[in-house]
Order: structure tokens, then C-alpha cells, then sequence
């Protein structure tokens, strides 16, 4: 056999050699891989401004530090024993979750009545979008002392029960200690129930129209179609939503303290209104700060059993 000047017989290295990878394949690959070392000049800030600072944070909780004197002293686990002895700290954390509970259950149920009306045929869904929204877009402390004015003894509430002949029902909703905690809650549901329904109605928007027809063929009637095919289907929005009402609700502080200041007496504090009392009205910064430190071990517990129990849940649905 006559080879060619530019052809030559294959080695036996070259049948072991393995053939290198294809090129476009690993450019591919490197431009699919995320260039982690980005967001290392965010994470330096992050560290900086929150992580650093929080560490140190927790180093006073075991001090008796006042908050402006330089010299303090070492107590130990003394402010973590002291709160378990404290009855107004075991009420307020009491009140806390009290609060982050019925906030989850009644927004997210009222959230998810109005996505599924807002979700219909309605001509004017539009403009009730935006209205039941509104209110989610207004800061919390304005819309705290908006239902202050309304909620008071001579307020609008109680204006529009006595125009209607509903005397009776004419209360002190902010100056009652066994009503008081139940306004902080509805005046919160008022506001963010509109943030729920956005979030419902995104996951109703994304259910196929073909399975709710499969199913109404089928014979399943509204209700079964909305338990079998919609709520299945709705376990993201679920989560995300039950997430952010039950974190939101545990670290509640701007509505409590511009309804009610933790009142009457402390019947409506929580573990945040108690951290600022302390703080800044006590002197007592040490002990704030092991309460602080305490909040964050219950949103960090309750979080994340939330999300492994919901992640569990969704997986099982899909």
C-alpha cells in the first residue's frame, strides 16, 4: 500500500489514547457553571454589615452591659436563666406565637378566598386586584396609626356600629386587654392579605385550563376539582406563603407598638416590643439582647420545621 506525504499508518498509542472531549461541549459547560467569585464583594458587605456585627451582638447577651457604660461584666448564662423566671417575657413569647399562628391561618385562608374570586370571570377582577392589594403597599406603621384613629373609643369603628343601631357591639378594641391582641391581628390580616392573594393567584394562573376541564368532564364538581387538581398544584404558592406569614408574624414589632405599645399593660407584647422596652427604656441591653438572641433560635427552629414539612408535603403532591 502507497501512502500519501500527508498520510501516515496509526500508532498503537493512538488506538489507547482516549479521544480528548469535545471542545463546544466544555465551553458549554464553563459558561453554564456560575462564576461563584462574583458575588464574593456581596458576601464581604454581607459579612461585614450583618454576620460580624451579629456575633458580637450575641457576645453581649452574656454580659450585664447597659448599653453605655464601657465597663461590663461577664454574667454567663444569668440573662437566659432570668427570662425563664420572667413572667413578662414568657408572656410575650407566649403572644408571639400566638400571634404568628392565627396571622398564618386567617391570612392565608382569607389570601386564598380572594385569589380564587379574583381568579374568576368577574368583568371588574382587575380593579379588585389592585383595591384588595393596596393595602400591602402602605407602610406598616402608617397603616398602624391609621386603624389607631379608627379602632379608638371615638373612632370610626365604633361611629359606624352606633349609625347602624349596634350599640352593644361598641368597644375600647385598643385599651381592652382580652380584645386588644385580636386587633393587632386583624388590622395585620387587613394589611398583607392582599400580599397572599398576589402570590395564590400567580399558582392559580399557572394550573393548566385542560386539567379543570379533564376533571369537569369527568363529572368532579367545583369543590372536587379544587382539592384533587388545584390544591395539589398549589403547594408552592402554600409554602411561600406560609413561610412569609409565620417569620413575618414571630418578628412583628412596627403594628404592635403604634396600636398599642405593648398595652394595656402587657397584654399585647411580644418578644420585640419587649427586646425595645428593655432596651431603651430599662437600660438593660444585656438581657435585651439574650431575648433577641432568643427570637432568632424560634424564627430559625420554626422556619425551618415549617419549610422541611412543607417541602415534604409539595414533594408528595407533585
Amino acid at each position: 500500500m502507497i501512502l500519501a506525504q500527508h498520510e501516515h499508518l496509526p500508532d498503537h498509542d493512538d488506538h489507547d489514547r482516549a479521544p480528548d472531549a469535545n471542545p463546544v461541549v466544555r465551553v458549554r459547560r464553563a459558561r453554564s457553571t456560575p462564576p461563584w467569585w462574583f458575588a464574593l464583594p456581596a458576601l464581604l458587605l454581607f459579612a461585614f454589615v450583618v454576620l460580624v456585627p451579629s456575633a458580637r451582638g450575641v457576645h453581649y447577651a452574656f454580659t450585664d452591659w447597659d448599653g453605655l457604660d464601657p465597663d461590663f461584666s461577664f454574667v454567663g448564662l444569668d440573662n437566659f436563666s432570668t427570662m425563664l423566671r420572667d413572667a413578662d417575657a414568657m408572656q410575650a413569647i407566649g403572644h408571639t406565637l400566638l400571634i404568628a399562628v392565627s396571622i398564618t391561618v386567617i391570612q392565608n385562608a382569607l389570601g386564598l378566598l380572594l385569589a380564587l374570586g379574583v381568579n374568576s370571570a368577574l368583568k371588574s377582577r382587575n380593579v379588585l386586584r389592585v383595591f384588595l392589594f393596596a393595602p400591602a403597599v402602605i407602610t406598616p406603621i402608617v397603616t398602624a396609626y391609621l386603624w389607631r384613629n379608627l379602632l379608638g373609643p371615638d373612632g370610626a369603628v365604633n361611629g359606624l356600629l352606633g349609625a347602624v343601631g349596634l350599640d352593644g357591639l361598641r368597644q375600647d378594641w385598643l385599651g381592652s386587654p382580652r380584645l386588644a391582641l385580636w386587633a393587632v391581628v386583624g388590622v395585620v390580616v387587613w394589611q398583607f392579605a392582599g400580599y397572599s392573594m398576589v402570590i395564590f393567584l400567580a399558582g392559580l394562573q399557572s394550573v393548566p385550563k385542560e386539567i379543570h376541564e379533564a376533571a369537569a368532564i369527568d363529572g368532579a364538581g367545583p369543590v372536587r376539582r379544587f382539592w384533587s387538581v388545584t390544591r395539589p398544584l398549589l403547594a408552592p404558592a402554600l409554602t411561600i406563603n406560609l413561610m412569609l406569614s409565620i417569620i413575618g408574624g414571630i418578628k412583628l414589632f412596627d403594628q404592635v407598638y403604634a396600636l398599642t405599645g405593648g398595652g394595656p399593660g402587657h397584654a399585647t407584647d411580644t418578644i420585640s416590643t419587649l427586646i425595645y422596652k428593655d432596651a431603651f427604656t430599662l437600660g438593660e441591653f444585656g438581657y435585651s439582647i439574650a431575648l433577641a438572641v432568643v427570637l432568632t433560635i424560634i424564627v430559625a427552629v420554626v422556619s425551618t420545621g415549617q419549610y422541611l414539612v412543607l417541602a415534604r408535603n409539595e414533594r408528595a403532591a407533585s
